[in-house]
Parts: C-alpha cells; structure tokens; sequence
C-alpha cells in the first residue's frame, strides 16, 4: 500500500483558557500504521476581556450566544490566518479546528463549541475540519472525550494516556476496546485560585504546595456522586462552578490549603480510576508541570512509571490528536469510538468546510 501524506494545523481551545493552541502537523500514514512529526506551534493567549467572556459564557442568554460564535469565530478565523502567514506555510491539506466549549450537556443532548461557523474556512483562507462533537451527542453519546482514538494510533506503547488540562482526562485498551474518561477537574479550579491571587497559573504547583491537607474537604469531595458514577462520562464547568467552588468555598482554609487539597483529591482520583496501578503512564496537558501535582501522583502510583515527554507534546498533544480526527474525517475513517463515548455505533464525525471564493 503507498504511503499518504498530510499536511495539517491542529487547533484546540481548552478549558483551562490558556489560549489557542495551534500545531503544524505532518502525518504519514502506511499500511495502517501512523507516524508524525510537529513543526511550528504556537499558543496565542486570550487577552483579559476574552477570558471573562469565556469563563462566563455558560450563564449567556441563547441571543448572547449566537454573537459570541460569531464574533469566536471572527477571533479563531483571524488567529489562524496569522499562525499560517508569520511561519510561511504552505500547501496545506486542512486546518482541523476544535473551537471552545461554552456548553456540555450530553444528559440534555446539548454540547456547543464556538468557532466553528460555516465562515471559518473563509476566514482562514483554508479549508477546515471541525465541530467534532455535536454528532455523537445526537448518536447518544457524551461527545467526549475524543482524544482517545489518538492516543490508540498514535501512542499505543503506553498502558495509560492522561491528559492534565481544565479537566483531567484518561484512556486505555481493556478487553480489545479503547476505554476513556474524564476523571476530575484540574486547571480550571486550580487556576481559579492562581488568578485570585493575581498569577496565571500556579507555577510548578509552588502555592498548593506550601499548603496542607484538609482531610475533611479531601473526604467530602471524593464522596462526591461523579466520582461512583461508571463510563462513558464526562465533566464541564458547569460541574467545577455548581458543585466544586462551592464545596471548596464552605471551607474557611486559606487559599494554599484549598490548592493543596484540591491537588491530592487530582491524584487520588487519578489512582481509583486506574483498573492496573502499574506499567507506563503518559503525562500531557498544562499539569505536566505542576512537580507538586507529579509528586502526588507519585506517592498514589508507586508502582507505576510516569512518563513526562518533551514539551511540543505536553503543550499540544490535543491540537495534535484534533489535527488527526480531521484527517481520519477527510478520509472518511472512524475517528470516534462508541466505548468511549457511549454513542450508538463508532462514527466519523465533524463537518467539512471550504473556501467561500464567491
């Protein structure tokens, strides 16, 4: 079988509201097996008016909404289009472009990710692959995680893939079928409190660190009801802003306290969700970072090999695996998997859109 080639952008916008992620991806791809090499990447953050009409976006008012994709979509549009022309890239196959999730309520059959409006493709000057989850949540799905099917392809040498973002995320193979799960917030409650105390992000997990457990707070949010529940299943900020902060916020602990309980709760969590707490477990996503976060995760999982890869792949393992679900779109290839997401059959979704040249 000859090889095929491709030349893509991965696009991924997280919850954690660091900013745009953006990967220039070349696939290779020869009876079945899958390589890849990144060049550029880049991540363009959101200024201090973006982050707040992000963060708040989930209380909007559906008229409040419709303008906020259309005016995402303008800022995604416009974000690419200079990625593309400050690096020179050329001879592009697509631009595979996740948007931002505003909203996810698979149990009322509603996700929406901004930015991926017809116009995109226009805007970009390139055509593009995105809007990945809406059809699963219509097959019956969570529409999340998507990631998976990735980690399947693309790092199958590891027992484990987890994923430290807004949201911690895991996947594995168990019984012929990839399995995967969101498991617990992460960046977007420890976030929280870094920018409460004037800081992007806590570096290193220093603040949580200085900290102490609370093992009251520790036991009451382990006891919460998401944490029995089986997969498929996944989380949103709806789950961190109705349930978590406030859980956290009964608590009169100082801020390094909260963080540094919020961050065992991460690690223990971690470890329950894994069936083997052994062999080779691939750590991605803003977390990789945190040592403190690591050293938790260590002391749960001492049997386990954590490996942390170089940073292109930390940073934009997401962009990457999106960059991927287009090009198994374009080639009319399953790219989501019903034992992940619960949806009625395997599926190859996203929508194809192209230069409006008129």
């Amino acid at each position: 079988m000859a090889t095929a080639s491709y030349h893509v952008i991965g696009v991924m916008s997280g919850t954690s509201l660091d900013g745009i992620d953006l990967a220039e991806i070349h696939f290779s791809v020869n009876s079945g097996k899958w390589q890849f090499t990144m060049g550029h990447c880049a991540t363009v953050p959101y200024d201090d008016k973006w982050v707040q009409q992000l963060k708040t976006a989930v209380d909007f008012s559906p008229a409040q909404l419709k303008q906020l994709n259309k005016d995402y979509t303008q800022l995604l549009g416009n974000t690419i289009r200079s990625f593309i022309h400050k690096h020179r890239i050329k001879n592009l196959d697509a631009v595979c472009s996740h948007g931002h999730t505003i909203l996810h309520q698979p149990q009322n059959g509603l996700t929406l990710q901004i930015g991926n409006l017809r116009n995109i493709a226009t805007l970009v000057g390139e055509k593009v692959v995105c809007d990945f989850r809406v059809q699963d949540v219509k097959l019956g799905g969570q529409g999340a995680p998507l990631v998976p099917i990735g980690d399947r392809i693309l790092f199958a040498e590891y027992n484990y893939c987890l994923n430290l973002g807004g949201f911690s995320n895991i996947s594995f193979e168990q019984n012929g079928q990839r399995i995967a799960f969101d498991i617990s917030p992460v960046n977007t409650v420890l976030n929280y409190y870094a920018h409460e105390a004037g800081l992007p992000y806590d570096d290193k997990g220093q603040m949580a660190r200085s900290g102490k457990t609370d093992l009251n707070l520790l036991e009451e949010l382990d006891a919460l009801s998401y944490y029995q529940k089986p997969y498929p299943k996944s989380l949103g900020f709806e789950f961190v802003k109705t349930r978590i902060l406030p859980l956290i916020e009964s608590y009169p602990l100082s801020r390094e306290d909260k963080m540094h309980t919020f961050v065992r709760h991460i690690a223990k969590q971690t470890a329950l969700a894994l069936p083997d707490r052994s062999g080779k477990l691939l750590i991605t996503g803003g977390g990789a970072y945190n040592t403190f976060l690591l050293d938790c995760l260590k002391d749960y999982l001492p049997s386990m090999t954590l490996v942390v890869p170089d940073s292109k792949t930390i940073e934009y393992k997401e962009a990457l695996i999106f960059a991927l679900l287009g090009v198994l779109k374009l080639r009319k290839q399953i790219n989501v998997l019903s034992s992940v997401t619960g949806a009625q059959h395997d599926h190859s979704s996203g929508k194809i859109f192209k230069v409006n040249l008129s």
